[in-house]
């Protein structure tokens, strides 16, 4: 399993109680820098088991033995500070793991949008947030025209009993491109499911949830 943990900015306090137990708990710890990390557990009273680097040197052998130990270990990926996977590549790792069927999770605190972000397996450099569009059905349908002409990844939020209809107008929409939803983030129920509109479909089992789409750019 991998687990995605973001560390503080600045403050130590900042950690939440969850990713501190995480970190404790964990087989393998994936850093982009031992110096940085070691010190973030030291202040934390926290004895690594084992380091493994992943950071702009790493090369493609470098991600997939990282992945293989995600098969059978207890495997955190954290950054020098802040989100991993996002804007770092971490990403190749949570992709390589999602390929091969593997666990991820995240203790990324209390920021639903960065958690999806960094949750994703393709590289993010920029994206558009449109959050909730409208309910009422012509300004509804009007604002998916526009949105399927976007190119770039763009950001949907909707309340929890519009899950469904959300997802059959993705599929109506949007059929060509490829998908990131998050169901009930940080929860026992928590669901990451990535695909095309109809393969994400297909896999959920809930009828109502908390949930975030990230749309992936246009090819």
């Amino acid at each position: 399993m991998l687990t995605l943990i973001a560390t503080p900015i600045g403050r130590i306090d900042e950690i939440t109680l969850r990713s501190i137990d995480l970190l404790k708990s964990a087989d393998v710890i994936v850093c982009e820098s031992t110096k940085e990390t070691s010190k973030l557990l030291k202040q934390l009273e926290i004895k690594a088991n084992r380091y493994e680097v992943l950071n702009e040197h790493s090369a493609k052998e470098d991600v997939q033995n990282l992945a293989e130990l995600c098969k059978t270990l207890n495997v955190v990926l954290v950054s020098d500070c802040g989100t991993p996977s996002f804007c770092d590549p971490g990403f190749q790792l949570v992709k390589l793991c999602r390929q091969n069927k593997i666990k991820v999770q995240s203790s990324l605190g209390a920021s639903s949008l960065m958690g999806l972000i960094s949750l994703s397996s393709q590289q993010i450099h920029q994206f558009y947030f449109r959050g909730f569009i409208p309910a009422e059905s012509g300004a509804r349908e009007r604002e998916w025209q526009v949105l399927k002409k976007t190119k770039e990844p763009f950001v949907l939020m909707d309340t929890p009993y519009r899950l469904k209809k959300m997802m059959d107008e993705c599929c109506q929409h949007l059929s060509q491109r490829q998908m990131l939803l998050t169901l009930n983030l940080s929860q026992e129920s928590e669901t990451i499911l990535e695909g095309t509109p109809e393969q994400v479909r297909a896999q959920i089992k809930l009828e109502k949830a908390e949930f975030m789409i990230l749309i992936y750019a246009q090819n």
